[in-house]
């Protein structure tokens, strides 16, 4: 009898993606980087993830941190097979992409 998992699905993939990048803080805003509204793509394809996320400045000093960040909670995902994370700038990043929750943890609502 195999007590190996199944693997998971990529509807379960990316599930469970969003949920763990929702634990991904930016650090200097302490606010998590999807209700920031920077993730602007998750797509599972074959149990490969490509993200498509933003910063809220070009010259975040985050820029190289951010991205390595969202690979590694992403690689904790059973059935994840490889990781692309590209960071874009267009559309530019703009508070109205935050959520309620996140601009009331800026004290903005």
């Amino acid at each position: 009898m195999s007590t190996q998992r199944p693997e998971s699905s990529d509807d379960e993939i990316r599930d469970e993606a969003w949920v763990r990048l929702g634990y991904v803080d930016d650090p200097e805003l302490a606010i998590d980087l999807v209700n920031l509204g920077l993730i602007y793509d998750l797509r599972v394809e074959e149990g490969d993830v490509r993200v498509e996320m933003s910063l809220t400045t070009p010259g975040c000093p985050m820029s190289d941190s951010m991205p390595a960040a969202v690979e590694r909670a992403l690689a904790a995902i059973p059935g994840v097979g490889k990781i692309e994370v590209n960071l874009v700038w267009e559309p530019r990043w703009e508070p109205e992409r935050m959520s309620a929750v996140a601009k009331r943890g800026l004290g903005w609502a």
